[in-house]
């Protein structure tokens, strides 16, 4: 049990295990407040991380170099709030205003670890959970058929309850369009199916209170020949991006409603896809294979042949979440490691990948070899690694923390072991493990302003996570409290 320097049992405040030390100074007297430090992990040192990308991660989430030389005080960070109003009534920006990164480093420290609440509860394991980017809805998926759609600013009201068509398996993945009209899910069939989010009806059954249109991947003569794993819309609306079991990353054009391109991108399942920046031009995607591959659309040398490949992982890998800066991406893999990739230190080889593990192994109902815990790939070319987290059975999925409200300066994912983990992307260490479910928790989102998280679970719950004492996101008078299930 982890106890405050205030004598806070953590326990007690809803995330038990956490690395949060409550030690930030609210004054310089010595009150304190609820926030988050970079501490590492005890006996384990973390290596230096990339310096570009520390500096990049600073420069979001630290406070401006002058408010030291005109607030008097003790020079350390976290800054404290009062410091940081008065640095502001002085005007040290020039600006009269907190800056993006003033903003950052104030919110940043202030994690989403109370609770938690309710959201929903099913008998079907979710499988997709994720915020608009506005924050205004949340859409989860569950492997029963039903996808739900929530309206965040009404309560956490259902807007709108979707039965999947022609579901095979699961829903694999869900992805709203930037001006959150629209929503389209997959499964384990190459049609992908769009649905009109802001249409008046609550109910939508396909093809019989509304129509849920088919959009095909494939050609005629491989219809149902493979299924789909992850699908992202283009920041601009007018293209999907999709990875296969077939091995394939797919584009389809929605203006022309026909599909695009094919690329045969890997050697084994594509388990995730998105894209790098808003251009729409570079994709990333990430395979049983073992790798992650760039693919820049402006200029393809030859055909199904990606602009770099970045080897580090020992085993495939379930999820990639980009930067947004067309630079840096994140990658979970089921070696149980997260990796942070600058695509400037991209390969073009790939053989030196070939033939590291000298045991059977699979994760789909295998735990992770102990022998294989400690290996590294000799040709590891990952700027860092993150590791304590499991990802096992299913495709678990990581994320940056949101550019608004932290300057992307954590890292957080869900876990086989039931738990929600938050790294720090600078330093490795573990600011805080979330436990409540009872089942993997193969997905879960981080409110883009606000400091609430959502985590859904095979335990068929969807409940989410705020900073103690915050009013952003108003809870419900009549909203159940749920029990915090505590594992041994």
């Amino acid at each position: 049990m982890f106890v405050t320097a205030s004598g806070v049992d953590i326990d007690e405040m809803g995330y038990a295990m956490s690395r949060l030390e409550i030690e930030s100074e609210l004054f310089d007297g010595g009150n304190t407040v609820h926030e988050a430090s970079s501490s590492t992990r005890p006996g384990k040192l973390f290596p230096k991380v990339d310096d570009e990308i520390s500096q990049l991660t600073n420069l979001r989430s630290g406070p401006n170099d002058r408010l030291h030389q005109l607030v008097p005080g003790k020079q350390q960070l976290p800054v404290s709030p009062v410091r940081m109003l008065a640095g502001r009534e002085s005007n040290y920006s020039g600006k009269g205003r907190f800056s993006s990164a003033d903003r950052c480093h104030m919110l940043s420290r202030y994690l989403p670890v109370n609770g938690p609440w309710l959201v929903d509860q099913t008998t079907s394991r979710a499988y997709v959970s994720q915020f608009s980017a506005d924050g205004s809805l949340f859409v989860a998926g569950f492997q029963g058929s039903n996808i739900r759609i929530y309206n965040v600013d009404r309560g956490w009201k259902v807007q709108k309850n979707i039965l999947a068509k022609s579901l095979r398996w699961t829903v694999t993945d869900t992805s709203l369009s930037p001006d959150q009209r629209y929503l389209v899910y997959t499964s384990m069939s190459p049609v992908v199916h769009i649905v009109n989010v802001g249409s008046s009806t609550t109910e939508s059954f396909a093809n019989v209170t509304e129509i849920h249109e088919g959009l095909d991947f494939s050609s005629n003569d491989r219809r149902y020949s493979f299924g789909i794993f992850s699908v992202k819309f283009s920041t601009d609306g007018r293209e999907l991006v999709a990875g296969s079991s077939d091995d394939s990353i797919y584009v389809y054009d929605l203006e022309a409603n026909k599909l695009s391109l094919r690329i045969m991108a890997h050697t084994a399942d594509v388990n995730t896809v998105t894209f790098a920046d808003k251009s729409g031009n570079l994709i990333y995607s990430g395979s049983d294979d073992n790798l992650c591959k760039v693919w820049d659309r402006r200029c393809f040398v030859a055909k199904d042949k990606p602009a770099g490949v970045l080897v580090g992982h020992l085993e495939g890998i379930t999820f990639l979440d980009s930067r947004g800066d067309g630079r840096y991406f994140i990658s979970n893999g089921k070696d149980q490691t997260i990796k942070l990739w600058d695509i400037r230190k991209m390969s073009s080889d790939t053989s030196c990948n070939l033939g590291y593990r000298n045991f059977e192994w699979d994760y789909r109902w295998m735990d992770y070899p102990p022998q294989a815990r400690d290996l590294k790939h000799p040709s590891d070319g990952s700027v860092a690694t993150y590791k304590g987290h499991s990802v096992l059975r299913t495709l678990i999925r990581c994320y940056f923390s949101p550019e608004y409200s932290t300057g992307q300066k954590y890292i957080y994912t869900g876990s086989h072991d039931s738990r929600v983990y938050i790294y720090d992307v600078v330093t490795g260490a573990q600011v805080a493990v979330l436990k409540h479910h009872t089942s993997p928790v193969r997905d879960c989102s981080w409110h883009p302003h606000y400091p609430v998280l959502v985590s859904s679970s095979w335990d068929g719950d969807v409940v989410k996570w705020e900073f103690p004492g915050n009013g952003e996101a108003p809870v419900l008078a009549n909203e159940r409290r749920v029990r915090r299930q505590y594992y041994d």
